[in-house]
């Protein structure tokens, strides 16, 4: 089977504030195969964009591993480091300031990326590349003269110009109205369509995750939740979307159950679990808040109520034996 593009194993990033140290990716996992889009979600402080500066080589882990089209980052050197910037990742930035040169046109900002990456041969290819990201309408327009939505095509294009294999993208549909925002969404999930380029897009933009195959959770500095997306076609030939959520499960068997759940349960500090043949079983550790599982749910036995069991047993036993 093919190699996944990226692959993280037990991340972990510390930065020290004055006296105090910040965790801010926590045994972080992830897996991303060859050619997928995927969205990595999260809120403010989450770890998301932590994990992305590490994922283009512009941070290195405090611990852990992290591979990206095979190379191993936390073994680069600094040379490697920029080799592996111009060759292996392209990166999409949310301002678009620091995606583009002011003064140059959309078509010589392509061009420029290509020189820069040692290749100054297809000029036509940046050509290529715009249409591509359909923007070769405006290839002879400077940044100023586009519209948001444009320049953050334009910088796709550019990001794509010495054809990485993989692409990042940091709160790319930040700065941009709905309209725009589904424009530059379509037009990742045409880069991803017609070369197969794999994608991670960083956002906190619920949107986006209905423009991407799968989507990934992060929540205090580890993957916690997994929206998958696949389409059907009916016996009438017409399609419907699938979306199926699932819980991150880690090596060690840790996993994060969804807020909305810790909350309608009361499940607080610890849980009681029951082993089925198919399933386990959660419940709240108080026996007080079980009633939160819902009517009609089994309830696994408390402990206070195996002893009771074994002290009634006892002494069944002892009556019976006094009878004989």
């Amino acid at each position: 089977m093919t190699e996944p593009d990226i692959v993280c194993e037990g991340l972990v990033r510390i930065f020290a504030v004055a006296d105090i140290e910040v965790q801010a990716l926590q045994g972080l996992d992830l897996r991303i195969d060859r050619g997928e889009l995927v969205a990595l979600v999260g809120a403010s402080g989450s770890g998301k964009s932590t994990l992305l500066s590490i994922l283009s080589a512009l941070d290195a882990p405090t611990a852990g591993k992290a591979t990206v089209a095979g190379r191993d980052l936390t073994t680069l050197s600094a040379r490697q480091r920029v080799d592996y910037r111009r060759e292996v990742v392209g990166f999409v930035w949310q301002q678009t300031a620091r995606n583009l040169l002011p003064y140059l046109s959309a078509e010589e900002n392509v061009q420029l990326a290509r020189a820069i990456g040692g290749d100054r041969s297809n000029p036509a290819r940046a050509k290529e590349l715009l249409e591509l990201t359909g923007v070769a309408a405006v290839a002879a327009r400077r940044p100023a003269e586009l519209s948001g939505g444009q320049q953050q095509r334009v910088a796709i294009a550019v990001a794509l110009a010495n054809d990485p294999r993989v692409l990042l993208a940091d709160e790319p549909t930040g700065d941009l109205d709905e309209h725009a925002t589904a424009d530059v969404l379509a037009t990742f999930e045409t880069v991803n369509r017609e070369l197969g380029t794999t994608a991670l897009i960083v956002t906190h933009d619920a949107a986006v995750s209905e423009h991407v195959q799968r989507t990934v959770q992060i929540r205090d500095g580890r993957t916690s939740t997994e929206v998958l997306r696949s389409t059907h076609t009916d016996d009438e030939g017409r399609e419907h979307t699938v979306a199926q959520e699932f819980v991150v499960l880690d090596k060690v068997g840790r996993m994060q159950l969804p807020s909305e759940y810790l909350t309608r349960l009361s499940l607080r500090e610890r849980v009681r679990l029951e082993l089925n043949p198919d399933h386990v079983g959660v419940w709240p550790g108080d026996a007080g808040a079980s009633a939160g599982a819902g009517a009609g749910a089994p309830q696994p036995p408390t402990r206070r109520a195996l002893r009771e069991q074994a002290e009634h047993a006892a002494q069944g036993e002892q009556k019976g034996a006094t009878d004989e």
